[in-house]
């Protein structure tokens, strides 16, 4: 008898888990404004290092949380007013196996920390017009594009 409460245990702490994990990510979907995100946590590896996640905008900031986290609070916040992007370009190498074919990866700095994130090419667009919003009349320093290749 011990082994099948065990086991019924077990499972009740799973699904709990599972439960938390989608009210988690019901929570920051919620209001809209949300994308996939990955970003490139290690370089250690050349090619590797990609968490996947969501990012949310909210105001001035891009919220990045980890897909797979039971944390609430977002792992990564990127302020419009620091975030300055510095190449595009598609996947490359052992890349291709982490990321979808068709996503861009946007070489950025943030607080002049340097920083990978790769998103959907139709996703790239509204990012950058999202980077790029400023009030009228107002030119915006924030890209840094001049010669971008067509990716």
């Amino acid at each position: 008898m011990e082994i099948v409460e065990g086991i019924g245990i077990g499972l009740a702490v799973l699904v709990a888990a599972f439960l938390i994990l989608f009210l988690r990510r019901a929570l920051v979907t919620r209001t809209g404004g949300t994308i996939q995100v990955h970003v490139r946590v290690s370089t250690l590896l050349d090619g590797r290092g990609w968490s996947p996640g969501l990012g949310r905008f909210a105001g001035d900031e891009l919220r990045w949380y980890r897909m797979f986290s039971f944390a609430l609070r977002p792992k990564r916040v990127l302020s419009r007013e620091t975030l300055v992007v510095r190449r595009r370009r598609l996947p490359e190498g052992r890349e291709r196996l982490s990321l979808p074919a068709d996503w861009v990866i946007l070489s950025c700095t943030s607080q002049q920390t340097p920083i990978e994130i790769a998103m959907e090419r139709s996703a790239v667009t509204g990012f950058l017009s999202w980077l790029e919003a400023a009030p009228p009349g107002a030119a915006s320093p924030r890209l840094a594009h001049q010669d971008w290749p067509a990716a």
